[in-house]
């Protein structure tokens, strides 16, 4: 079974900085692909950052060039780097996972959110 444990959300102001991780549990990490997403209050969760296995990287318009998103294969762990915060980054950033187990089996995880609140 897979696991995700995401840390590092809080409560900032606009313009300051936060660092996502999220530790993945089982699978083979090295060859997942991992994104990051957010779910804004009343709002559908949507895909922000994605990095694959040769650490290729995809962003949402909306955090291009502000967030980054990196991948420590021997610590098994997903980073999003989060500057220049504003207020629409508020939201539950929810950490993910997608690839194969040991035993071949493909699967998609969830790791359980970490609340990210940005005010003015």
């Amino acid at each position: 079974q897979v696991q995700l444990v995401e840390s590092g959300g809080g409560s900032v102001q606009v313009g300051e900085s936060l660092r996502l991780s999220c530790v993945v549990s089982g699978g083979i990490f090295s060859t997942s692909k991992l994104s990051w997403h957010r779910q804004a209050a009343g709002k559908g969760r949507e895909l922000v950052a994605l990095i694959i296995s040769d650490h290729t990287t995809t962003y949402s318009d909306s955090v291009k060039g502000r967030f980054t998103i990196s991948r420590d294969n021997a610590k098994k762990t997903v980073y999003l780097q989060m500057n220049s915060l504003n207020l629409d980054d508020t939201g539950v950033y929810y950490c993910r996972s997608e690839g194969y187990s040991r035993d071949c089996k493909h699967y998609a995880s969830w790791g359980q959110g970490t609340q990210v609140t940005v005010s003015s």
